[in-house]
């Protein structure tokens, strides 16, 4: 296994993820990706995770180190990905966001197999953080 850092969810989150997981007609390899991470998470409560911590609905920003290209990311469920900056937690990026603290960082997999590495500079909004847990 890589360098992967230490990652913390909420109980929310890991039981409405685990249901997603449940619910999928094909698991395939962006379900793989988001049940490794499950079964590698801290998990606490939702009044216990850290402002810096990334959680489904969180908006980020982050940057890609070899580019300096920064990006505004919201982490979202399938079915509201697809707007502008909203990233599944399906996808290879969406599973590598969850959970992970300010400045840690996650190699990003890129079309053509290369590995751009991605470092977390700010969770601009958090849910659990604005008192909001019916996300």
């Amino acid at each position: 296994m890589n360098n992967t850092p230490t990652i913390t969810i909420t109980r929310l989150d890991l039981q409405r993820l685990e249901r997603l997981l449940d619910s999928l007609d094909e698991f395939g390899p962006g379900a793989e990706a988001l049940q490794a991470e499950l079964d590698r998470a801290d998990v606490v409560g939702h009044d216990e995770v850290p402002a810096g911590v990334v959680t489904m609905n969180s908006r980020v920003h982050c940057r890609e180190e070899s580019s300096g290209k920064d990006y505004h990311l919201t982490l979202v469920y399938p079915q509201d990905a697809g707007g502008e900056g909203k990233v599944s937690i399906l996808a290879p990026v969406g599973s590598a966001l969850l959970g992970l603290s300010v400045g840690q960082h996650i190699d990003w997999p890129a079309p053509g197999g290369k590995q751009l590495k991605l470092t977390l500079l700010a969770v601009e909004y958090q849910p659990e953080a604005a008192g909001e847990y019916d996300r």
